[in-house]
């Protein structure tokens, strides 16, 4: 009978094993897939006209994606300018101001903005921002701005739920100690719980950061889509994920291995960042 248990224990074990790893092996897959897919163009053609070559004519020989490179970097460095204060502010005040009753409001409201399907986000985007973009600072509303903008909404519900649960975890000691001390409300806040959670904070930015880089739909109805670097904020632009997205359909040959060349790129990328979220940031807050 006890054998018959300590085996039922292991077989439930490794079940729950192997489900815990599949996500491990999912990854692999996809990065073994997209990387045989690409890695054939980055040998034929060579790295470096790829990753930094300005023209993209896949049709005539040219792969370069160095213009939507930066184009994807501006528009998450835009996007974070706009969200990260905004999230932050919105964290700290659910840890430390906001009542039980406001936290039972707000909380639902940010995990259902979370869900909100990222054509939504297109849609109030051409509907709203791109004509206000256009009839107040010009141009043609779709725009470096205009994607920032819905950008920096869309990645405030990761910033809010990491920054918020890396704030309530300072123990209550610390605030307590800064009280007796005789410091204020906000004093506390500025000068204790902020740089204790300063490594979640990070982390909320970069994941965040992540989250703009990858995003698809939206950037696709907002951007504007054209093959250069932007210099100005009214300037429409093309990102990575656009590329992909707009070309798969009809791409073959060459043009289908760019495409997948791309991916490889996109994916280094956001491996990268998300490296720096969960070991980085905490390998060096640590020391």
């Amino acid at each position: 009978m006890i054998d018959r248990a300590v085996v039922k224990e292991r077989f439930v074990k490794w079940v729950l094993v192997a489900f815990a790893l599949s996500s491990l092996l999912f990854l692999f897959l996809i990065f073994i897939f997209i990387l045989a897919e690409g890695l054939p163009l980055f040998l034929k053609v060579g790295v470096k006209e790829i990753i930094f070559g300005m023209k993209w004519a896949p049709t005539k020989g040219h792969f370069g994606i160095f213009p939507m490179i930066i184009s994807s970097f501006l528009v998450t460095t835009g996007a974070l300018l706009i969200g990260a204060p905004m999230g932050l502010s919105c964290a700290i005040y659910l840890s430390e101001y906001a009542g039980k009753k406001t936290k039972m409001l707000l909380k639902p409201a940010i995990e259902l903005l979370a869900g909100i399907p990222s054509v939504v986000f297109g849609f109030l985007g051409v509907i709203y921002i791109v004509p206000l973009v256009r009839n107040y600072l010009g141009g043609s509303g779709f725009s470096l701005i205009s994607t920032s903008l819905v950008l920096g909404v869309m990645i405030l519900p990761t910033i809010i739920s990491i920054s918020f649960d890396a704030l309530v975890s300072v123990p209550k000691t610390y605030r307590e100690g800064s009280a007796a001390m005789g410091a204020t409300k906000w004093q506390t806040i500025y000068k204790v719980i902020i740089p204790s959670a300063k490594s979640g904070i990070l982390a909320s930015f970069i994941l965040g950061m992540g989250r703009a880089i990858g995003e698809t739909m939206a950037v696709i109805m907002i951007a504007g889509n054209a093959l250069k670097i932007p210099t100005s904020i009214l300037d429409p632009l093309r990102t990575l994920t656009g590329n992909i997205a707009l070309e798969l359909a009809y791409a073959t040959g060459d043009h289908r291995l760019a495409l997948f060349s791309t991916g490889v790129v996109l994916m280094l990328i956001i491996m990268i960042l998300n490296y720096i979220a969960n070991f980085g940031i905490k390998r060096k807050i640590a020391k």
